[in-house]
């Protein structure tokens, strides 16, 4: 008895490790998008204008952004937010300080450069998204706001995400937050890298996490990441 529950313990702690984990690489991503310097992703150019009109920091508003978002999802479905879309709201905003402050993450000088940075971001974003998806503890506020939408209107989830975004990337625009190529190359790709990197990640969870945890493939069910 006592061995299953250590086993169910030592299970249950490698599925939050993996999320972390998922969360740290996507907010790599979201970094390296950052310091590219070439734009954005919609809700971090959206970020960055808060940040560059009130200060604060970038993490900080990424954080205070997923609060009102919960909320806002928590009282259209009358239910409280999972434990799993909080830390995404909390962790997700703390690791992108605490990677903006390495000293070796800098702008390149050259315009290619940038933008082989800009290339490697998304693909970092689009594993760390299969990643912390693929542990299964619940989605993150932008996409539980998303599901919530999609539930109480009838639309389809490509609209209605693709309607927050446009939202979002237009106060971000109004805010001076950096919309540029990368921001369009972003949207673009995002999509398809996900499709890609969620079976590869779902795959390695499966050899780490106790079969109990995986149900049926994610990669049905998800067509983009956060």
């Amino acid at each position: 008895m006592k061995q299953g529950k250590r086993n169910h313990l030592a299970d249950l702690s490698a599925k939050w490790l993996v999320f972390m984990i998922g969360l740290l690489v996507m907010s790599f991503g979201i970094v390296l998008m950052i310091k590219a310097d070439v734009g954005s992703a919609p809700w971090d150019v959206f970020h960055i204008g808060l940040y560059k009109q009130f200060g604060l920091s970038i993490g900080t508003w990424s954080i205070i952004a997923g609060f009102f978002i919960l909320l806002i999802a928590s009282l259209l479905s009358k239910a409280w937010p999972k434990l799993g879309a909080f830390l995404n709201m909390l962790l997700v905003g703390i690791f992108i300080d605490l990677i903006m402050l390495l000293p070796f993450l800098k702008t390149p000088n050259s315009l290619l450069e940038q933008y082989l940075m800009l290339v490697i971001g998304i693909l970092v974003i689009g594993y760390g998204i299969g990643l912390y998806i693929s542990a299964r503890c619940g989605a993150g506020p932008r996409d539980s706001l998303m599901l919530v939408l999609t539930q109480r209107t009838g639309w389809k989830v490509q609209y209605i995400r693709g309607a927050i975004e446009v939202v979002v990337l237009t106060l971000g625009f109004l805010l001076d937050g950096p919309v540029f190529v990368g921001t369009i190359v972003f949207c673009i790709t995002i999509g398809p890298i996900v499709s890609f990197t969620l079976p590869q990640c779902e795959k390695l969870v499966d050899k780490i996490l106790a079969p109990r945890y995986i149900d049926t493939p994610l990669s049905n069910e998800v067509g983009v990441g956060d």
